[in-house]
């Protein structure tokens, strides 16, 4: 073998060398590389998580904001409970006063109906009598369109709800618990007692 080509082989396995040096150069600077950013994405994350985890601190405006927002919400269903309660109390105190006045105007048609008893038939001919009945007609219209409706009592059985005993009777021809006779006439004003009818009952 020649010194040439004894030389040429040298540069070529020094080239080679040379390669492979800075292939594990390239190598180990990319290992290194990937562990930094590896390293700094880490780093970054732990970060996002700390500020996440750090108190959000709030705009006074918007903490402002929120008071008078719910400071007007309670009033408002405050108002609206008041509302609901002063029309509730209204209509009790129109009921209570309707009640009142039906009350001071059964007594009205207690005198009439009596006074119809008494008068033959031929004075209800008259003209005051036949006057005096248009205004006691008047008088009932009046309190059926007010929802006032008398209550049933001769001939039925006896209820404490509606009727008032004030006499009782032992009569074979009738029920048990039957209401033979009503002194006082009762009504009800929208389903309402307002005045129980004084009966006798039988049995």
């Amino acid at each position: 073998m020649s010194k040439k080509e004894t030389k040429t082989e040298t540069e070529e396995i020094k080239k080679e060398e040379t390669v492979e040096v800075k292939e594990d150069t390239e190598a180990t600077k990319t290992e290194g590389e990937v562990e930094e950013t590896s390293e700094a994405t880490e780093a970054t994350e732990d970060s996002e998580e700390e500020a996440s985890k750090a108190p959000t601190k709030k705009d006074p405006k918007d903490e402002k904001i929120a008071e008078l927002t719910d400071r007007v919400q309670r009033q408002m269903a405050e108002f609206d409970n008041f509302r609901k309660r002063t029309e509730k109390e209204k209509s009790a105190m129109f009921e209570m006063g309707a009640s009142d006045i039906i009350k001071k105007l059964l007594p009205v048609i207690d005198n009439f109906e009596r006074g119809f008893k008494s008068v033959s038939e031929e004075e209800l001919e008259t003209p005051f009598a036949k006057g005096m009945d248009m205004v006691y007609k008047q008088f009932i219209k009046l309190l059926e369109d007010s929802d006032v409706k008398p209550i049933e009592a001769e001939g039925k059985e006896f209820n404490p709800d509606l009727h008032n005993a004030v006499m009782h009777v032992d009569d074979d021809s009738v029920g048990e618990n039957i209401v033979v006779e009503e002194f006082e006439k009762g009504y009800t004003y929208r389903d309402t007692v307002i005045r129980h009818s004084m009966v006798k009952v039988a049995n």
